[in-house]
C-alpha cells in the first residue's frame, strides 16, 4: 500500500473503531508527515479530503479534531477499499457517461448555494500552488456539480469516483500529462462549465463537460 492510501487508511480505522472519538486531536501535519515519509503539503490534501466529507475539523492556531458529525459522515462514506481496483481508464470511461447525463438534474436542482461552493471550488483551484492541491480542488468541483442534483445515490457515486482520483495511479497520471498550458485550459473550461450551468443553459453544460472529460482524457491517457 502506498504512503497516502496507508494513512488515509489509518485515520479512517481510528475512526471506525472509534480509538479516536469526537473532539480527538489529530496528530499535526508535521508528525504524520515525518511517519508517513509524506510532504506536509500531500498531508494538508489528506486532511482536506477528510474535512470536506465532515469526519475532521480544523482550527487556525488550535489543529485537527474530530467531527461531531462522524458517525454519520462515516455511514455515508462507500465501503473501506472499494474503489481499489477500478482503474483510471475504467473510471473516465464511467465519468463521460455519467457527468454529461447529470446536467439536466443539476440544472433543474441547483440553488444558490450549490453555485457558491463551485465558485469557492473554482476559486481555490485557481489559488494552487501545487497540482495536488489543483487536483484536489478540481476533484471537488465535479463533486459539487453532482451534488447540486440533490440525489443521495449520485452522491454516493461521485465520492466513490473521487477515491479512485486519489490513488496513486490516477496521480501519476496525471503528473506526467499535466503542464502550466493545461492546467489554464482547465481552469477555463471548469469557469465556462459553471457559467453554463449557473445560466440553466443545459445544451451548453452539456456540450462543455463532454468536451472537457475528452480533453482531460486525451492529456492523460493518450485516446
Amino acid at each position: 500500500m502506498d504512503p497516502v492510501a496507508r494513512l488515509k487508511e489509518n485515520i479512517l480505522d481510528n475512526l471506525r473503531t472509534r480509538t479516536w472519538r469526537a473532539g480527538h486531536r489529530l496528530p499535526t501535519e508535521r508528525a504524520l508527515s515525518e511517519q508517513y515519509g509524506l510532504s506536509r503539503s500531500t498531508v494538508r490534501r489528506v486532511l482536506m479530503d477528510f474535512k470536506r466529507k465532515r469526519l475532521i475539523t480544523q482550527t487556525v492556531g488550535s489543529g485537527t479534531y474530530v467531527s461531531e458529525q462522524v458517525h454519520e459522515a462515516l455511514s455515508q462514506l462507500a465501503p473501506a477499499n472499494s474503489g481499489a481496483s477500478i482503474s483510471p481508464a475504467e473510471l473516465m470511461s464511467a465519468r463521460l457517461v455519467l457527468e454529461p447525463a447529470l446536467i439536466e438534474m443539476v440544472i433543474g436542482n441547483a440553488t444558490t448555494a450549490d453555485f457558491e461552493r463551485m465558485d469557492e471550488c473554482n476559486h481555490h483551484a485557481e489559488l494552487a500552488t501545487t497540482l495536488e492541491e489543483f487536483e484536489h480542488w478540481d476533484a471537488a468541483l465535479h463533486e459539487a456539480i453532482a451534488l447540486a442534483a440533490h440525489n443521495s445515490f449520485i452522491a454516493s457515486v461521485f465520492r466513490l469516483m473521487n477515491e479512485v482520483r486519489a490513488q496513486s495511479e490516477w496521480g501519476m497520471l496525471k503528473r506526467r500529462s499535466a503542464t502550466p498550458e493545461r492546467r489554464l485550459e482547465y481552469q477555463r473550461e471548469h469557469r465556462a462549465l459553471v457559467a453554463a450551468l449557473r445560466d440553466r443553459d443545459g445544451e451548453r453544460a452539456r456540450r462543455l463537460c463532454l468536451d472537457h472529460l475528452l480533453r482531460v482524457r486525451t492529456n492523460m491517457l493518450g485516446f
